[in-house]
């Protein structure tokens, strides 16, 4: 992922609520939000090249997501695929050691009701905090523009009781360049800082490659929808299911 807005415990009737995206080179296989014949509580899209995903939300209750940390300054590493870890924290609790040895990332991860927060870059391990928030390809409420002004949207959306998934996929959609002062130095240039600064990325052979949004209500009812892009545009994808969820 490269967008992933949050609202963590402060919609009155759908205590996590996520609106992200997911921005790839258009070359690498992918496969849809679907679950998975091998793990058949895992709702998720799939990395058909590293095996693992961005995203994606369990029967029982687990959510994970993830950013890339973009910093061209950074030593490569050949460690595991990240999209590995993501799919290992949908499935069951681990510490989170040795991810140093991975490319840099944020993770959003855990029972839904008790997410925390991780960066292998910073080394912080946390409790999500109750609130908004805002990841890009910097660390958590980084405030970059898209991240800003997308931000900014998904908060006034939550003004309804019943927010609009449309309106929701609508500012994930948004193509507006930032303004050269604003854009951060990552090490990309100046002409592809200009083009990652948007929400929604449409580059010749990379972009945005689909939006996801869930919305968890208190009796733990799921609804996840996936649109997906160029270059393997396909029908949305709906689903709705029950989770369990901790008495309070």
């Amino acid at each position: 992922m490269c967008l992933i807005l949050l609202a963590y415990k402060v919609h009155p009737n759908f205590p996590l609520i996520v609106a992200a995206n997911r921005d790839e080179f258009h070359e690498r296989p992918t496969s849809s939000a679907a679950f998975w014949p091998e793990y058949p509580d895992v709702l998720a899209g799939k990395d058909l090249k590293g095996k693992g995903t961005w995203l994606g939300i369990t029967r029982p209750g687990r959510f994970a997501a993830l950013t890339n940390y973009r910093d061209m300054s950074r030593p490569s590493l050949e460690g595991p695929s990240r999209g590995l870890l993501v799919r290992d924290l949908l499935l069951k609790d681990r510490a989170m050691t040795g991810t140093d040895v991975m490319e840099g990332f944020n993770l959003i991860y855990g029972p839904i009701d008790a997410l925390r927060y991780h960066s292998n870059v910073s080394h912080i391990d946390q409790v999500l905090p109750v609130g908004f928030h805002g990841i890009s390809n910097h660390f958590l409420d980084t405030p970059w523009p898209k991240v800003v002004i997308a931000g900014g949207r998904f908060e006034r959306a939550m003004n309804s009781a019943q927010p609009d998934p449309e309106v929701l996929f609508e500012l994930l959609k948004d193509r507006s360049v930032a303004a050269d002062d604003e854009l951060p130095e990552t090490g990309v240039g100046l002409k592809w800082e200009r083009v990652l600064s948007s929400a929604f990325i449409d580059a010749e052979n990379y972009g945005t490659r689909c939006s996801t949004v869930i919305m968890v209500d208190h009796s733990g009812q799921v609804f996840l929808e996936e649109r997906t892009y160029a270059p393997d545009p396909l029908p949305p994808a709906l689903f709705k299911f029950q989770i369990d969820l901790p008495a309070s």
